[in-house]
């Protein structure tokens, strides 16, 4: 799944008119809603205030828009694409317009507020998230380099070491690899370690 690594804004000035673009991770509707209402606080005084977020996850799944008194569909729809076109979850998008005088017509308004959007989103960047699986192996200490070197290169990561008569790692992979991957350390190790699923 990709999200966003943190949080990104980018403004933009189209004929007199300035739209600010915020995105940010979100991992419920709770916290969506939470981040656009500081943003609306924080511009209190903008002509618009435009939001779309998709959230999924963990046995929820939302996806909201609002076009905040803009022409039907000329802002929020289009913010909410940018995010799906990004292929994003877990994300939510304000975008901020300060009216300049200047009326951009419906056309316009929808390029307007996608740009502003997909600068935001890529000034937060994207970053790709998975599900993952620990395990653990055990083996003597003359493996050390063997296995760690085992495990780094096929997608592992050691996220716990202990060292006692023997070393013992706690490993994490995507979901779906850690049998791979123990039975690679069983064979590159002719079967000198032990491994166990967590």
């Amino acid at each position: 799944m990709k999200t966003l690594g943190g949080a990104g804004s980018a403004e933009l000035v189209i004929k007199n008119s300035v739209f600010i673009g915020y995105a940010s991770p979100a991992s419920s509707e709770d916290e969506a809603r939470e981040f656009i209402e500081r943003i609306r606080a924080h511009h209190s005084d903008a002509t618009h205030n435009v939001y779309a977020y998709v959230i999924r996850g963990s046995g929820s799944f939302a996806v909201r828009y609002d076009d905040d008194g803009e022409p039907k569909g000329s802002a929020g729809k289009p913010v909410l694409r940018v995010i799906q076109n990004k292929g994003l979850s877990n994300a939510v998008v304000v975008v901020t317009r300060y009216f300049g005088g200047i009326k951009l017509g419906y056309g316009g308004l929808v390029k307007a507020y996608s740009d502003a959007a997909s600068s935001a989103i890529e000034n937060a960047g994207i970053v790709e998230v998975y599900e993952t699986e620990r395990f653990e192996v055990v083996f003597p200490y003359s493996l050390f380099h063997a296995v760690k070197e085992t495990v780094e290169k096929n997608g592992g990561r050691i996220t716990g070491e202990e060292y006692g008569e023997r070393v013992k790692f706690t490993v994490e992979v995507r979901k779906g690899e850690a049998e791979h991957l123990m039975a690679l350390l069983t064979e590159k190790t002719r079967g000198r370690v032990f491994t166990r699923s967590l």
